[in-house]
């Protein structure tokens, strides 16, 4: 492959804006980012030139059960396809494919046939698709009083034996465990996940600040969708969502789509857990890039009406946010500006994956997964792997 050159009017690497800056690719890879000034093109290289728009890493969605009218339970690399292809359009290049609660053979039998359509989808990417970087398990090892709709006839106590399994079954590619640390066998199980690599975090719980605090300790590090799906607030029951916001150490994510978590509520977070701390995520279903209308999250029926995703008790049920409104709505709602909200939606989910050399950022090395924006920080096109797609 020649040397691909992309110039921008503003590149967002994405903690720092350069102007009029130039971006070197070879190979899939970055070889050089800089001001035009800086940068040597060959005279060989193809050159995409942007004009005055916006050049930045590609989104990271740590959360994401779906999209274009596809399931991540489906578990083919067929419903990858449309997944990744859908996300793709609103500059997401990469994703955690994310179960939701269900029979424990339905389970095993999905993580084993999920596994192998992520491994084909590595093997395929050919710039028309997202990638999946692995698996975010979420359930059953969940609080019934929070847990959303997830069907409570399928969650279960934490169990070290039946986690090591999914494991198992998930051949080494589940990233993120999502666990309620108040349930029996909570603990075990997070030192178990943490032993296999896979991040432990806290969600759809009732935990008590202590119950949550003892998770931390034994090895928690991040929490799903903050304030959704948790123990309310209180001033003298903090609860989870007090020892999440009080503790640097733990990662959250925000669902920033003015529907589960107002503006007064995203200000909040920042305040008490600054940008680093935070990750934009999605919760995406199968209706995300789709016309209002009837959908499954799993197999549960939802429906989408003005955008918002219930089921037909009139509960939440996901979203259809993608990441480039999320990091417009940040601006527009919590007043952050563009580097924070880009840093959220690109370097901070890749820290905590522990992929920040060379995902989630623009620097010599990384891999060439780049989004287009225009002024408005609208999706004109993307880069994946060195490959454009507009």
């Amino acid at each position: 492959m020649p040397v691909t050159a992309v110039l921008a009017g503003r590149i967002y690497t994405p903690q720092r804006c350069i102007e009029q800056g130039c971006v070197l690719i070879k190979d899939s890879h970055i070889r050089a980012v800089g001001s035009r000034g800086e940068i040597a093109v060959p005279a060989d290289a193809r050159v995409y030139d942007l004009g005055d728009d916006i050049l930045a890493p590609g989104f990271i969605d740590i959360h994401v059960h779906g999209a274009g009218g596809h399931d991540v339970m489906e578990g083919t690399r067929e419903a990858l396809a449309r997944i990744g292809q859908t996300l793709l359009k609103h500059g997401t290049t990469a994703y955690l494919a994310t179960t939701v609660t269900a029979p424990k053979d339905t389970t095993l039998r999905v993580l084993e046939s999920l596994s192998a359509a992520i491994l084909s989808a590595r093997e395929e990417i050919t710039g028309k698709e997202a990638l999946p970087l692995g698996i975010h398990l979420e359930g059953p090892f969940i609080s019934l009083l929070r847990r959303g709709v997830h069907p409570a006839a399928h969650i279960q106590p934490a169990s070290p034996e039946v986690l090591q399994e999914m494991l198992d079954a998930a051949r080494g590619e589940v990233r993120i465990l999502t666990l309620a640390p108040e349930i029996a066998g909570a603990e075990a199980s997070i030192r178990l996940a943490r032993e296999r690599g896979v991040i432990v975090a806290l969600g759809h719980s009732d935990a008590t600040y202590e119950e949550t605090l003892h998770a931390i300790e034994c090895g928690a590090s991040h929490a799903v969708h903050l304030f959704n799906a948790m123990r309310p607030f209180h001033h003298r029951d903090t609860g989870i969502v007090g020892a999440v916001l009080m503790h640097k150490r733990l990662t959250a994510e925000l669902i920033a789509d003015g529907v589960h978590v107002d503006a007064a509520a995203l200000c909040l977070a920042l305040a008490a857990k600054g940008v680093e701390q935070l990750v934009l995520v999605t919760d995406g279903t199968s209706a995300t890039g789709m016309p209002d209308g009837r959908y499954y999250l799993g197999t549960i029926p939802v429906t989408v009406q003005v955008g918002v995703c219930r089921t037909a008790e009139g509960k939440l049920a996901g979203s259809v946010l993608t990441l480039d409104r999320a990091v417009r709505n940040m601006l527009a709602l919590a007043r952050v500006d563009l580097t924070q909200a880009l840093t959220m939606a690109t370097l901070n989910p890749a820290r905590l994956l522990g992929l920040s050399a060379h995902q989630g950022v623009l620097a010599a090395d990384a891999a060439a997964d780049l989004v287009w924006l225009d002024s408005q920080l609208h999706v004109r096109g993307t880069f994946t792997r060195g490959y454009p797609n507009f």
